[in-house]
């Protein structure tokens, strides 16, 4: 589904994304993780076309064929780090919004799906101002899902929220597998654990290393170890 090929990324003399290259396959579950600054945002925003990329290539296999971000953007959901969420508008309302903004065939019943997937009826009618966290997370999510992408971008989807408010949201998320590609950064390992089928750890810029949970395991010895144990050896040098 996503092909990315020596990406990069430049902000002035700064080199975010070093020649990254990797691939998602259609449906799977691909978890980027890195420290503060390591370029997990960044290449995102280009992987969504909302930021050129200064050299490679980002490549999505459709149903007519291969294209670029920018040629299949229908197809994207972007649910970023900071709530894209309307905070004057209800959330019925942000919901209703982007669904007009996507010509969704069945705007209100989509709407009540998404109301009812990520457990917002009863927050149908109350501001985004006035949501809380973790209502304003799910709201963030179901927004970049009204259309139906065949990719979602998920961004720090669980960020400052509350141990059972992350939870419920891997529910809904894990509930997705297999229906869609998903792209997620998180600076959680037991989210990239419970969610994710492939892992790729960058580490200033570049991938440090990449594979399933096991393939981590082995390749630093760690069998039976958990991602965070595997995490801190890889940024102290370990295996890729």
């Amino acid at each position: 589904m996503l092909i990315v090929s020596q990406l990069t990324k430049r902000y002035g003399s700064r080199l975010a994304v070093d020649d990254i290259s990797f691939t998602v396959p259609r449906g799977s579950v691909f978890a980027l993780l890195g420290e503060n600054g390591a370029g997990k945002t960044t290449a995102v925003r280009c992987m969504c076309g909302l930021l050129a990329p200064d050299g490679g290539e980002i490549l999505y296999e459709t149903d007519t064929g291969t294209s670029a971000p920018a040629g299949c953007r229908e197809i994207l959901g972007l649910s970023p780090q900071e709530n894209a969420v309307g905070l004057h508008l209800t959330a019925e309302e942000n919901l209703r919004l982007m669904a007009d903004l996507y010509g969704v065939s069945d705007p209100e019943g989509r709407v009540a799906e998404m109301l009812s997937l990520f457990g917002l009826e009863e927050e149908r009618r109350t501001r985004g101002k006035a949501l809380s966290g973790g209502m304003g997370r799910r709201l963030s999510i179901a927004m970049a899902l009204i259309s139906s992408p065949s990719v979602l971008f998920l961004d720090e989807p669980t960020l400052g929220l509350d141990v059972m408010s992350r939870r419920e949201l891997w529910r809904i998320l894990g509930s997705l597998r297999g229906k869609m590609t998903i792209v997620l950064t998180t600076h959680y390992m037991e989210e990239a654990e419970a969610l994710a089928d492939r892992i790729a750890v960058m580490k200033k810029g570049k991938i440090a290393a990449m594979g399933s949970l096991d393939e981590l395991r082995e390749k630093n010895g760690l069998p039976g170890g958990s991602l965070e144990e595997i995490f801190v050896r890889i940024m102290e040098g370990g295996a890729v």
